[in-house]
C-alpha cells in the first residue's frame, strides 16, 4: 500500500499544483469569472480518469490463462516507460512549471477562449490521471483493496499539501521534494520492470517459448507463503512494492531490474544536480551584476 500511496500522492500533487497555479493566476490577474471554466476541465479530467481505470479493470477481468500474464507484463512495462519519462521530465523541466503554465493560461485567457481554458485544464490534469491509472494498474491487478486504499490516501494527502502551500502559505522546497520522491519512484519502477519481465517470462513458458538459462531461477529463498516475509506477506509486500522484493526470481528478472536501476538512478541524480549547479551559477551572476551596478 505504501508504493501505491507514493505513486498516487506524487501524481495527484502535480495535478493539484498545476490546478492551483492556474486558479491563482486567474485570480491574481482579475480574471475570476474564468475560474469556473478551469474547474470544468478539472472535473471532466477526474471523471475521465475514473472511467479509464474502470475500463482497464473490466478488460483485465475478461482475460484468462496466458492472456492475463501477457496483459500484466505489458501493462507493467508500459507503466515503467511512462513513469521513467515523467521522472526525467520533472527533473529537467520541473523548475519552469509555474512559468510555463502561467504563460499558457495568459495566452488563452487574453483571447477570452473559455473552451480553450477548459480544454487546457482538462489536458494537464487528465495527463496526471492517465499516468496514475497506468502506474497503479499492475498493483491493482495483484492487490485491488490495498491499491485503492493507498491511492485514495495518496490523493487526499496531496490535496492537503497543495492547500497548505497555496492557501495557508506553507513554505516547502518543491524541487527537493520531487528529487527525493523521484529517487523512491525509480526504485519502485525498477521492481515494476522486473515484475513485468517475470509475467512475460511466465507467458513465454505457457506459450512453449524456451528462454534457456534466463528463465531459470537466479535464487530461491524458500520462504513459505504464510510467512510475513513472503513477498505477499505483511512485511514482504511492502518491500515487494517499493523495491521489487520477491522470494524467488528468474535470471532475466534480476538482470532487467538491476540494469534499470544502474541506468535510471545515476541519470536522475545527475539531472537534478545539474539543475542545482545551473541555479547556483545564475544566482552568482545575478549577485555580481547587482554589485557592479551599485
Amino acid at each position: 500500500m505504501i508504493g501505491q500511496f507514493l505513486l498516487a500522492f506524487r501524481e495527484a500533487l502535480e495535478a493539484s499544483l498545476i490546478t492551483a497555479i492556474i486558479l491563482a493566476y486567474l485570480a491574481r490577474t482579475k480574471r475570476k469569472p474564468l475560474i469556473r471554466y478551469a474547474w470544468y476541465g478539472v472535473y471532466l479530467a477526474v471523471a475521465a480518469s475514473f472511467v479509464l481505470g474502470t475500463f482497464i479493470w473490466f478488460l483485465y477481468g475478461g482475460l484468462s490463462g496466458p492472456a492475463k500474464a501477457l496483459f500484466e507484463g505489458v501493462a507493467a512495462l508500459f507503466a515503467v516507460l511512462v513513469l521513467s519519462s515523467m521522472i526525467y521530465w520533472m527533473a529537467s523541466k520541473g523548475k519552469e512549471l509555474r512559468k510555463e503554465v502561467e504563460r499558457r493560461v495568459k495566452d488563452i485567457s487574453t483571447r477570452g477562449a473559455t473552451l480553450a481554458l477548459t480544454s487546457f485544464s482538462f489536458i494537464v490534469v487528465f495527463r496526471e490521471g492517465l499516468e496514475t491509472v497506468l502506474f497503479l494498474t499492475p498493483f491493482l491487478l495483484d492487490d485491488a483493496v490495498g491499491t485503492l486504499v493507498g491511492a485514495f490516501l495518496g490523493v487526499g494527502a496531496s490535496l492537503v499539501l497543495a492547500y497548505a502551500i497555496f492557501v495557508v502559505g506553507m513554505k516547502i522546497n518543491i524541487r527537493k521534494f520531487f528529487y527525493f520522491t523521484s529517487i523512491l519512484l525509480v526504485l519502485l519502477a525498477g521492481g515494476l520492470a522486473g515484475y513485468g519481465i517475470h509475467e512475460l517470462a511466465e507467458y513465454s513458458e505457457d506459450s512453449g517459448i524456451e528462454l534457456g538459462w534466463l528463465g531459470e531461477y537466479a535464487y530461491n529463498l524458500d520462504i513459505p507463503s504464510e510467512s510475513p516475509f513472503h513477498h505477499k506477506g505483511v512485511v514482504g509486500s511492502i518491500f515487494a512494492v517499493m523495491f521489487g522484493y520477491t522470494v524467488k526470481a528468474e535470471w532475466i528478472r534480476v538482470a532487467v531490474h538491476f540494469t534499470y536501476l544502474a541506468i535510471a538512478l545515476p541519470l536522475v541524480v545527475w539531472v537534478y544536480k545539474k539543475g542545482v549547479k545551473r541555479e547556483e551559477q545564475r544566482e552568482v551572476t545575478t549577485c555580481a551584476r547587482a554589485f557592479l551596478n551599485n
